[in-house]
Order: structure tokens, then sequence, then C-alpha cells
């Protein structure tokens, strides 16, 4: 039984212990992982630039994570710019988007520090500007000894490229170790297990979301974490992401506990067996019961 250990815990406001005191420490998960969907809209409802919503969707950021770490939440992953997001939008809104994300880091290790959060990043980040790329890994080795939750922001990130990335790396590997023997490399392809893939994708090492947020409204899940998101279960709200905070997470946690999951099985409830169908005398007699 996972028990709440955070000393920590007395930092969260009014509003989120009262959400929190009715959650079950054996039940909170793993891993949370959020698809940060309104920013436009956010600014495009008050008239504003769409800037100023990626500027308060950078600050929600931040209250969540926080909020995350008193409750000693391990993993948080965070969709934060997608491959969709650097090859569509205007180059003028990548670049600042760029900016942003360098703002972030070196104006909130200090609070990550304080909160014992550690910084990780998935995706293609090698084709970041370089000098992103040094602030990330700055961030990255600053909090690097920090043992609560890993903060993971997916970066010039989108699903099925992880996996034709995690692919082609078995198949060079397997290439590597073949010798050229081509019956050896076939074996090697052929013997590829569901592990194996897994164990090549960007989150190699991470446990699987069990819960995933969409804000906005939107249902889809836009090329996110396609194949590591299997079973978790989908929570999704009209709150737009900069007007999201640490107690409508612990909201999504709640409404997860409420949840059964099931991993394809049968249900607590469910008694209906293979045994209960060979009791059955024929397909009419089955659709009745």
């Amino acid at each position: 039984m996972r028990a709440f250990n955070s000393s920590r815990v007395h930092q969260l406001s009014p509003e989120e212990l009262s959400v929190f005191r009715q959650l079950d420490p054996a039940k909170i998960p793993q891993h949370v992982a959020i698809i940060m969907d309104g920013n436009g809209r956010w600014a495009g409802k008050r008239a504003l630039k769409r800037f100023l919503g990626h500027q308060q969707g950078a600050e929600s950021v931040q209250f969540v994570v926080e909020t995350a770490s008193r409750i000693d939440l391990p993993w948080l992953t965070l969709y934060a710019f997608s491959l969709e997001n650097n090859l569509r939008r205007p180059r003028s809104e990548v670049n600042f988007l760029m900016k942003l994300l360098k703002s972030y880091l070196v104006g909130n290790v200090k609070r990550m520090n304080e909160n014992n959060v550690r910084m990780a990043y998935i995706g293609r980040t090698e084709e970041l500007p370089s000098e992103v790329r040094e602030t990330m890994q700055w961030a990255s080795e600053a909090t690097a000894k920090n043992t609560g939750t890993t903060l993971t922001l997916a970066l010039n990130y989108g699903a099925r490229t992880e996996i034709v990335d995690a692919l082609r790396c078995a198949v060079r590997e397997a290439i590597a170790t073949s010798n050229g023997d081509m019956n050896r490399l076939w074996e090697q392809i052929r013997g590829l297990e569901e592990q194996d893939v897994s164990a090549r994708l960007y989150t190699a090492g991470m446990p699987d979301p069990d819960l995933v947020i969409r804000t906005s409204g939107e249902q889809r899940i836009s090329n996110f974490l396609l194949w590591q998101i299997a079973y978790a279960e989908i929570y999704v709200t009209d709150r737009l992401w900069p007007d999201f905070r640490g107690v409508h997470l612990l909201e999504a946690i709640a409404d997860f506990q409420r949840r059964e999951r099931r991993y394809g099985g049968l249900g607590v409830g469910d008694s209906f067996t293979d045994e209960d169908i060979e009791g059955q005398r024929n397909e009419a007699e089955l659709a009745r019961s």
C-alpha cells in the first residue's frame, strides 16, 4: 500500500487540500501525461495576441508541477511542442515558443530544485536550435540530483515518429550484430517483441502513463504517446490550459480513482466465464441470457 509521505502536503491551497483528502493513497497514478491545449483560444477570447496565451500557459505549467511535487506524483509528462507545431505553425510563433521555453527553464530551475523536481525531455530535440538545447541540458544537469517528480517535456515530439525511430534503432542494432549473415539478421528482426520496441522508445525507463489529461475539450490524442497510452485512462476537461491549476490536476486524479481499470480483462462485477458459455444450448438462449 502506497502512502502519502510528502512533508509538503501542507503547502497545498485550501481548495487543493479539500480534493486531496478525498484521494486514496493506494490509487495515485504513477505517471500523468497532459496534452496542454487552448493557449490560443484563451488569448482569442480576451482579444489578446496568441503569444500572451502561451505566456499564461507557461505559468500554468509551474503551478501544476508544484502541486504534483507536493503530492509526490512520480512522473509528469507535458506535451509542450509537437513536430506538427514545428512544421505547420508560423515561423514567428515557433521562434517565440523557443524563446519562451528558454525563459521558462532559466526562470524556474531554482523553483524546481526547491520542489525536488527533475527535468527530462523526449522528442527529436536534436532538431531544436542549439541555444535552446544548451539551456535544456543546463536545466537537466542542474536538477539531476532531485529525487521527487520527474517533469518530462515532450518537445519537437510526435508519437508516430517516435515509433519509427525505435524501429530504426532496432534494425540498426540487428544489422550491427548480424555480421553480414542475412539469416541471422532475419531471425533477430523476426524475434522482436513489444518489450524490444518499448526499450527503444524515447520513454525507455519510464512507466507508461496511467492517466492522460486533455484540456480545452478536444477529444483526440494528437499523436501523443500512442504506444505508451494503450491502457491509460483519458480525462477531458473544457478548461483551457492557461486556466488549469493544481486543483484541476487533483480533480482529474479523483476522477481516475473512481474508474475500474480492466486492461482487457473482466471487471470486478463481471462473472460471465467460458464455463457459462459452454453451458448454453444455442445462440438464442445465449442471447437471452
